[in-house]
This record gives C-alpha cells, sequence and structure tokens, in this order.
C-alpha cells in the first residue's frame, strides 16, 4: 500500500491486517518502487497525489520495468479524465476517497480471486451444511439420496454463507462479491435468491438462513460437538 496521509495509512494497514492480509506500507513512490523490486506481492494500492512521485508516475514506471504487479489507485482525484488515466495505466481498480473499508476488503477480495489462480484442490470442495451437503464442482445441494441441482448463483451464494456459517454476511459484502454493485435493484434480486434457497434447506429443519435486518443474512447450522 503506498499512501502518504499518516493517520489513513496508518488506518488502513491496521484495519486490512485485521482482516487476515499481509500489508507492507510505503509512504511515497520511490519508496514503493524499491519495495517492489525486492518483495513479492499479490497487488498495489497506489495513493494518487503523493510528494517525490505521485502514484500515475510510480504506475509508469511500474510499466517501463515491466512489473506485472496488478494495482489499484486510491485517491480523492475523481475527475473523469483522472479516472480513465489510471485505467490507461494498467490500473485493476479505481477507488475514491472517503474509502468505506469494508468495501476495499471486499473488492480486494474480488479482485485477487480473478487475479490470482485458486487452488484445483476448490474444485473437489464439498461442505456439510447439517443433513445436506455443498457439491460446489458439481452445484449440486445432495440431501439423502436426493438432490438438487443450483444455478452459479445459487451455489456461490450458498458457498459464501456456509463458509461464514453462524457469522453476519452483510448486503453490501454479498452484492459486490457476486452483483459487483450494491444497489436497491441487486439487494431486491438477492432476497429472491435467499428465497429460493430457504426453500432448498427446507428438508432440514434445525437449519435457518436468518435476516438481520438492514445488515444481511446469518445461516444458522447448529454447532455439532
Amino acid at each position: 500500500m503506498v499512501e502518504d496521509e499518516e493517520s489513513l495509512g496508518y488506518l488502513l494497514s491496521e484495519y486490512l491486517g485485521m482482516k487476515g492480509f499481509q500489508v507492507t506500507w510505503a509512504k511515497d513512490g520511490e519508496e514503493a518502487l524499491e519495495l517492489m523490486e525486492k518483495g513479492n506481492f499479490d497487488l498495489a494500492i497506489l495513493d494518487v497525489m503523493m510528494p517525490r512521485m505521485d502514484g500515475f508516475a510510480l504506475a509508469e514506471r511500474m510499466r517501463i520495468n515491466a512489473m506485472e504487479l496488478p494495482f489499484l489507485f486510491l485517491t480523492a482525484r475523481s475527475l473523469k479524465i483522472d479516472v480513465l488515466k489510471g485505467f490507461a495505466l494498467g490500473a485493476v481498480d479505481y477507488l475514491k476517497k472517503p474509502i468505506d473499508e469494508e468495501e476495499l476488503v471486499v473488492r480486494i477480495h474480488t479482485l485477487l480471486s480473478r487475479l490470482i489462480p485458486e487452488d484445483r484442490s476448490m474444485e473437489q470442495e464439498i461442505l456439510v451444511l447439517g443433513q445436506y451437503q455443498l457439491d460446489c464442482k458439481n452445484q449440486k445441494l445432495i440431501f439423502e439420496d436426493d438432490f438438487t441441482t443450483l444455478t452459479t448463483r445459487e451455489m456461490e451464494l450458498l458457498r459464501i454463507l456456509a463458509i461464514n456459517k453462524n457469522n453476519l454476511c452483510t448486503h453490501k459484502e454479498i452484492l459486490i462479491k457476486l452483483w459487483g454493485d450494491n444497489d436497491y435493484f441487486n439487494r431486491k434480486s438477492l432476497n429472491v435468491f435467499i428465497t429460493r434457497l430457504r426453500n432448498y434447506l427446507k428438508k432440514d429443519d434445525t437449519l435457518k438462513i436468518e435476516n438481520v435486518h438492514g445488515k444481511g443474512f446469518i445461516l444458522r447450522i447448529p454447532n455439532i460437538a
């Protein structure tokens, strides 16, 4: 992460660290270049307005030096010409300040899932949901000798809920990850998918997709000792 503002840099590095990321914080473009040449990183977050070397200049140097590190811009400069310049330099995303930390985490996860090849063992992933099994590779929800074939989005939504079982999955997290945007119409669509999943899971009355009003959903699965 390249950010010259002390308070924001500290806040974001601490927050991302709490979310499980390993963060290296550089305070200007020249320091960042040195770190990039020595380290092995998955993604760079570049501020635009910085001393010594701004974010656009840093992205240009990265391109000249043939660095293949994907990067996104995080900046207060929101004019269309700046956004277009950012993407022209090869940015994979362009986020405007003030940034919502939760949204930043979701976007980072989404970008990394696209940019980094997934472990092939994920194709064999089978999740246990009470008396059900979710076969992620074949998109099947299995109950005893019967199964329901899920659509890709149904499977992805149920997988998110299952991985985070008994914990809140916020509307924003789900919508940005699966729909790409957190708006009214997508939220209505999400509710339709939740209704479908509830219907699919009704054979096991210990399972419940709980609606937390105004926040999101929790898949309640009893913990078996």
